[in-house]
């Protein structure tokens, strides 16, 4: 009881020092940089800050706006990176835990080995950037294939048109690298391994956030899910942010 005390005091005399409540915008950047170390990539899994901050954005910008299930799921996929290297992250958020890294195709008319040019047309072979929810599971030519739902018009809200899902293919192995120099492609869908695909749409099928990233400049300025100010919004609803951590100032 005493030290309950101590702590309500403590923190009362933080306020009256210090100002107000601290700023939305500061403790949501202290909340990604907390939950990025406490998730414990390694250096050699670990998905670029940026992409992870990013795509935090837009879960939460989400889930303010009632459009996720429950599952706590965040994919993350770096098409900045080269076709050879592991770019998709499925990340446990509510567990803070890594749960898949792994290899994942572009479209073919996006690039060779590297994707440089995305599109939201039809019949283009492109990838398209932004922000999906995923849909249901359904058999198709691909066997088992998840449907993706784009969310950011003009980016990539023609996804259900265009048949852009995620689906398992013989092209995205170690071993195509080997022989070819870099994944096969696509026709625009987000292609995963034989080896893993089921477990991946197991994971994340049914209303979870997929984040497909490139540093374009058009995509980044124009994109209406990088809501911080929403995204602030929300985590302050968060009980994990309301910590003594979050509060006292370092130094002290």
């Amino acid at each position: 009881m005493k030290s309950s005390l101590f702590v309500i005091v403590f923190l009362a005399g933080l306020q009256g020092a210090f100002g107000t409540n601290p700023d939305p915008l500061q403790l949501l950047e202290q909340h990604i940089s907390k939950l990025y170390r406490e998730i414990g990539f390694t250096e050699i899994n670990a998905p670029a800050y940026e992409v992870f901050r990013r795509g935090l954005v837009g879960f939460y910008n989400l889930k303010e706006k009632n459009k996720l299930g429950n599952k706590h799921i965040l994919t993350l996929i770096d098409f900045e990176l080269s076709s050879t290297v592991k770019r998709m992250w499925i990340i446990n958020l509510e567990e803070k835990r890594l749960l898949m890294h792994t290899l994942v195709a572009h479209g073919k008319n996006t690039g060779e080995e590297f994707a440089n040019s995305f599109s939201n047309t039809p019949h283009s072979n492109q990838s398209s950037l932004g922000f999906y929810i995923t849909g249901k599971t359904y058999y198709g030519k691909h066997g088992l294939s998840l449907r993706l739902h784009g969310m950011e018009q003009g980016f990539n809200d023609k996804a259900e048109d265009r048949a852009i899902v995620l689906h398992g293919a013989d092209y995205v192995s170690s071993d195509f690298i080997k022989k070819n120099g870099r994944l096969g492609r696509s026709q625009g869908c987000p292609a995963v391994p034989m080896d893993s695909y089921q477990t991946i749409i197991q994971l994340i099928a049914d209303k979870t956030c997929m984040f497909i990233y490139h540093p374009q400049p058009n995509y980044n300025k124009e994109s209406k899910l990088q809501d911080f100010s929403l995204a602030a919004k929300h985590i302050l609803k968060l009980p994990q942010v309301a910590t003594v951590a979050d509060v006292i100032p370092a130094e002290l």
